[in-house]
């Protein structure tokens, strides 16, 4: 059976990977990443992660890793047609042999969800939508402000959005596609969202592609229920309230934690305020933003948890054409409650004062040390150091380097030397700090490349087209720049070139590059491969830059490489003997 890259697409996206594997596996959150014994081999640490912002998982103990179709079909020892029939039922999505154009369930999806939200809108000014309105209006939200966003209730019962869809002529297989109800353990559907103060997720076109839902009380589940992936709707790629800020003259974006802080920030004449969907902010987030602003300042709380998500998005942010600036209100918890007491001037002040990103990461090291002893001031210097050391230009270097001697009493020529000195250094030590750790780590053993590509030189060759691969499938706008200077048949590992061959296939037939989109076509070892160079290269973004230095390796062993694969057993053996002369 044939089965279409939007079908594979489709059943990837409404695939939730961390349910799936919780049924056969207890995983353990631990940060973006879930762990937990594999359920492939016998071990006692665990050794086996799951990635839900890529849907694959690998065991780090014995090489096992692919997507949810390979999952399902190790687990319970299925060809590829049964596990994607498997998914598919769990999906509530008919096989390909049983359904019309896939690009249907969508429409009837974006349909579906346009009626759900005028639903709750009307909802809410009904009298069971009375404490939803009690809720906005305690939050000082306007009558505008709610229509402009939508904003509306979901009814405090199972069933009651459920029924009213089906009288709009929509099916069961319908809404649980766009995740509006949910199927029970015992069989039955329910409604996803009830009782619960309703925000439509509006992508850059208009349409509704998702809900997220807040409780009003103390119990009642999660504070936030959001949906989850469907064939429209991707909570990684997309942002609240970016339909509306992308309209705005301004390129100063705001970066707040909530849908709440986000509409807040908009009543009071912010535009350009916008949020995260119910997760962490993405590599994806970032990279969307910098389509639409010049300098994004982060607004997150003032708390521990809202500290590590600056620090965590000033890391994602690093790569992106963005100045990055960090926004700190004091006198009041968070935007919102500032603007309430000192209204929306000060507010505007507050931002055009703010930190950039370096200032931020000085002051957090500065308040570390008592600058007034002197293994203080050199501690401070240390960290300092280490911070300016980044990817910033020479002309900030020079400025905060002035700074930091005059708050810690060195010279600032001693400063500009140590700066230098650690710049070059991790210039060195970023060109090749992911091959030194295959070296030191044993992994170099599970590169295979033939006999006559030149043995241990090769490695690094290998090592190149893996990183290659993992950044055209992270990245695949990059794989234009690669297809123009390297071909499949340069490469020197077999099962590389087969994946740059499917990659070169996919990308001219204008189909998604994703895992899910590769398992069907490739052995399970190369998807287990992929899936092992994906996993290592997890919190790792690629710059054109790495890929250049990866091309550059590939074209420089390339006329050494062929040479020696044309060369006889006895020119062989003696070009072999040359290099370990030369090496000695």
């Amino acid at each position: 059976m044939a089965i279409s890259q939007d079908y594979l697409q489709e059943l990837s996206q409404r695939t939730d990977i961390i349910e799936l594997v919780s049924g056969y596996v207890q995983l353990r959150r631990r940060g973006r990443t879930y762990t937990g014994l594999c359920p492939f081999h016998s071990e006692k640490t665990a050794s086996f992660v799951v990635y839900p912002e890529n849907s694959s998982f690998y065991c780090f103990g014995c090489g096992a890793g692919g997507d949810a179709i390979t999952f399902v079909r190790k687990i319970n020892n299925l060809d590829y047609i049964e596990a994607v029939r498997f998914l598919a039922s769990r999906a509530g999505m008919p096989m390909p042999d049983e359904r019309d154009d896939a690009g249907k369930i969508k429409r009837r999806i974006l349909e579906m969800n346009k009626d759900t939200a005028r639903f709750f809108a009307a909802q809410l000014n009904t009298d069971e939508g009375r404490q939803a309105r009690g809720y906005l209006r305690g939050r000082a939200l306007s009558d505008a402000t709610i229509r402009h966003f939508g904003l509306g209730y979901s009814p405090d019962g199972y069933y009651t959005t459920r029924e009213y869809l089906k009288k709009l002529g929509y099916t069961e297989e319908e809404m649980l596609a766009g995740g509006i109800i949910k199927r029970g353990q015992r069989g039955g559907t329910y409604d996803f969202f009830h009782g619960r103060v309703m925000f439509p997720i509006i992508d850059l076109r208009g349409n509704v592609i998702a809900f997220g839902g807040r409780r009003m009380g103390e119990e009642g589940g999660p504070k936030y229920l959001n949906s989850g992936d469907t064939p429209v709707f991707k909570k990684s790629r997309n942002m609240f309230a970016l339909n509306f800020a992308k309209k705005s003259k301004s390129r100063r974006y705001i970066l707040c934690e909530g849908y709440m802080d986000a509409i807040a920030l908009h009543q009071a004449g912010f535009d350009t305020a916008v949020a995260p969907l119910g997760t962490a902010f993405t590599p994806e987030q970032a990279r969307l933003l910098s389509n639409y602003a010049d300098e994004l300042v982060l607004s997150y709380d003032s708390d521990e948890a809202g500290q590590k998500a600056t620090r965590r998005a000033i890391g994602l942010l690093a790569n992106e054409p963005m100045k990055v600036s960090i926004l700190t209100v004091q006198g009041a918890k968070d935007p919102d409650e500032f603007i309430k007491k000192y209204g929306p001037d000060r507010f505007r002040m507050l931002l055009d004062g703010c930190s950039n990103a370096i200032e931020y990461e000085l002051a957090r090291a500065k308040a570390k040390y008592d600058l007034t002893k002197p293994d203080g001031q050199v501690g401070y210097l240390k960290d300092a150091i280490g911070i300016l050391a980044g990817r910033i230009t020479p002309t900030e270097r020079d400025v905060y380097a002035g700074r930091i001697a005059e708050e810690t009493n060195v010279e600032k020529k001693a400063v500009l030397t140590q700066l230098e000195s650690q710049v070059r250094a991790r210039d060195r030590k970023a060109k090749r700090e992911r091959e030194k750790e295959l070296m030191q780590e044993g992994i170099a053993s599970q590169i295979k490349v033939p006999y006559t590509q030149g043995g241990q030189k090769a490695l690094g060759v290998a090592f190149a087209e893996q990183q290659l691969m993992a950044a055209a499938i992270r990245e695949p706008q990059m794989l234009e720049k690669i297809a123009q200077r390297v071909t499949p048949e340069q490469f020197i590992a077999p099962e590389m070139a087969e994946v740059y061959r499917l990659l070169l296939q996919k990308h001219a037939q204008g189909d998604a590059i994703e895992l899910s989109q590769l398992s069907g076509e490739l052995p399970e070892s190369t998807i287990a491969l992929l899936s092992r160079i994906l996993a290592q290269n997890y919190d790792v973004g690629f710059t054109e830059q790495d890929v250049d230095l990866y091309l550059e390796r590939l074209e420089d062993s390339v006329p050494k490489s062929l040479e020696a694969a044309q060369m006889s057993g006895e020119q062989l053996e003696d070009y072999l003997k040359k290099l370990r002369e030369k090496r000695r």
